[in-house]
């Protein structure tokens, strides 16, 4: 089923581990016709702001989803990240095996879903222990 994207003016978007920029003064749509790997601007997690347990979970499965040449290595890499997070947070250990179960069916995307959630738990738990400052 053809997927219909939009891109607004300087937005970006990735697909199967390209980046590609709208970089006209008005909105363009693209087409996809065929199954791609794909994530907006809003979803992309940059190494340098992988900077915390939780969002460092997330860029391992996302490097996993968007290269699947080293998928193997950023999916072990997600194992550590999430153990790590899980026994220093036991709390979030549902989260955690929901992603864990969307890796082990694939499901890259929905384990990017359910990471953005451990990053919003995470970001709680700072603003609760530490302030809104942190």
């Amino acid at each position: 089923m053809p997927l219909k994207l939009n891109l607004k003016k300087g937005q970006k978007i990735i697909i199967n581990g390209a980046v590609l920029e709208n970089t006209v003064d008005r909105s363009v749509s693209l087409m996809l016709l065929n199954d791609a790997a794909i994530l907006r601007d809003n979803d992309i997690l940059t190494a340098e702001e992988a900077s915390t347990p939780a969002s460092r979970v997330y860029y391992s499965i996302q490097c996993a989803y968007l290269f699947e040449n080293e998928r193997v290595k950023h999916l072990a890499d997600c194992r550590v990240f999430l153990e790590d997070f899980l026994q220093a947070i036991p709390s979030s250990q549902p989260i955690g095996d929901e992603i864990e179960k969307a890796v082990e069916r694939e499901e890259y995307y929905v384990a990017l879903r359910a990471a953005r959630k451990l990053i919003d738990a995470e970001t709680g738990i700072i603003k609760d222990n530490f302030g809104e400052t942190v």
